[in-house]
């Protein structure tokens, strides 16, 4: 799994012109599954990405959680995070992994942050989503197992 993690002053999520999903201060988070993944990985990477101390402390050192600012997420399936342009100038998606394997993946990974604590919003899986964030820093980090 492939996380692209954004700090955000506020993010949301449009699908058929309606918000299905919408945060304030927090992390917007585009979700990759590889065809390789087997689930192992989404409690280490829950884990991570609650603990991931990407906000600024009072002396402006980025020191705190997610979780400590009391922030929320926004959880966006994406399989063009495994996408291949290596060759030629139309990517292939062959890593990524089929339809119904990765539904359960990303569920799975939604449930996993609840279980922590923080009930993520989310797009709609297999839609044809429009997002809009506030990228704050920017910050922008990769998590990748």
């Amino acid at each position: 799994m492939k996380l692209v993690v954004q700090r955000v002053q506020q993010a949301s999520v449009k699908v058929r012109g309606e918000i299905v999903g919408q945060i304030g201060a927090g992390l917007l988070v585009l979700v990759g599954i590889h065809k390789d993944d087997d689930g192992s990985e989404i409690k280490w990477l829950a884990n991570k990405l609650v603990g991931l101390r990407i906000f600024e402390d009072a002396d402006e050192k980025m020191n705190l959680s997610v979780q400590e600012i009391e922030g929320e997420i926004l959880v966006i399936s994406q399989f063009t995070l495994y996408g291949d342009s290596s060759k030629g100038r139309r990517p292939g998606f062959s890593e990524a992994a089929m339809p119904k394997v990765a539904l359960k993946h990303y569920q799975n990974f939604a449930e996993a942050l609840s279980n922590l604590g923080i009930k993520p919003q989310e797009g709609i899986f297999g839609e044809h989503m429009e997002v809009s964030l506030i990228n704050d820093g920017p910050v922008t980090m990769i998590i990748e197992k």
